[in-house]
């Protein structure tokens, strides 16, 4: 008998805005939002749908510079999380108003179904997040930002392999806290292998 698989992660496709809308309006429901997110419920529920169709259309399998992935429930299809990742270029300036100094991939948009949590959701998206920054040409780092307090998820972010870079940036709209930067340097090859 064949086993279906738990979680199969893909990225989104441009006519799929409906559900990207309903799981980033689920995500900032969670309680964890206000440490996770620089958006707000209100403020994307405000949206238009045009909005939400040029966000799916910018990030979908086809994007160049932005690739959003969702993992899909083996058993029905309900995309069970989420993951962004964006290409910066050097020079360029990053959400937080910071110059970025190298290309590099940003991680951002982290959510998975709170039902999902610990079966194995992040670590697949992590998966094909990755593995797609690395496919982008001359990206040799991927970075993300976790707030002071959100442990469960730098936990994760660790074990995945980021370290901390030392860098911080105020959180807007309570600057006693920081965002911690955490980066992950693409793997060398090995000697004599191009």
């Amino acid at each position: 008998m064949n086993e279906v698989p738990r979680h199969a992660v893909r990225p989104i496709r441009a006519e799929e805005w409906r559900e990207v809308k309903e799981l980033r309006l689920l995500a900032l429901k969670d309680p964890a939002a206000p440490i996770a997110f620089l958006d707000t419920y209100e403020q994307a529920a405000a949206k238009p749908d045009s909005f939400w169709q040029e966000r799916a259309r910018g990030s979908s399998a086809g994007g160049t510079r932005v690739r959003q992935f969702v993992a899909e429930d083996g058993r029905n299809g309900a995309w069970t999380g989420t993951v962004t990742v964006l290409i910066e270029d050097a020079g360029g300036v990053d959400p937080f108003g910071t110059t970025v100094e190298r290309r590099q991939a940003h991680v951002v948009g982290v959510f998975v179904r709170p039902e999902h949590r610990g079966s194995g959701v992040i670590d697949a998206l992590f998966e094909a997040a990755v593995a797609w920054a690395w496919s982008v040409e001359d990206v040799t780092r991927a970075r993300l930002y976790v707030h002071e307090d959100n442990a469960r998820a730098e936990r994760f972010y660790r074990r995945y392999g980021f370290t901390p870079s030392g860098q911080t940036v105020p959180v807007k709209g309570d600057p006693a806290k920081v965002e911690r930067e955490l980066v992950l340097d693409r793997p060398r090859a090995p000697s004599g292998v191009s």
